[in-house]
């Protein structure tokens, strides 16, 4: 799986929200920044490149779909994540939230408990 654009990623939200759409489509879903119609459809066919989506042909259109689910891409940027930020460690992950009071208390002993759960 190769790693995405800032943009790329922002694109494979909106498709696996929308699930099928057309370049138009896609478009009108972007608040800030929007590309040109043709920036962003050379955006889309890079990622049929990379293997992330595909699309139906109706014509000279393309309706396109992801065929990398978002929680295969959370799966492996997560990894990804915590292995160059946080040596490998899930430990430093909770660390980090923790001294960054991302996290509280009553959370993680939630998480506590579903640990002990799975045992």
């Amino acid at each position: 799986m190769q790693k995405l654009t800032n943009k790329e990623e922002e694109i494979m939200h909106i498709l696996w929200t929308l699930e099928n759409a057309f370049v138009k489509d896609v478009l009108a879903e972007i608040k800030v920044d929007k590309p040109h119609y043709n920036t962003l459809s050379t955006i889309i066919r890079n990622l049929e490149e990379k293997g992330y989506v595909s699309y139906k042909a109706y014509g000279k259109t393309h309706q396109y779909f992801p065929i990398v689910s978002k929680e295969a891409y959370k799966t492996k940027f997560m990894s990804t994540a915590i292995e160059n930020y946080f040596n490998s460690s899930y430990k430093n992950v909770v660390s980090f939230f923790a001294k960054e009071e991302k996290i509280s208390v009553a959370e993680l002993k939630e998480i506590i408990k579903l640990i002990e759960e799975k045992k």
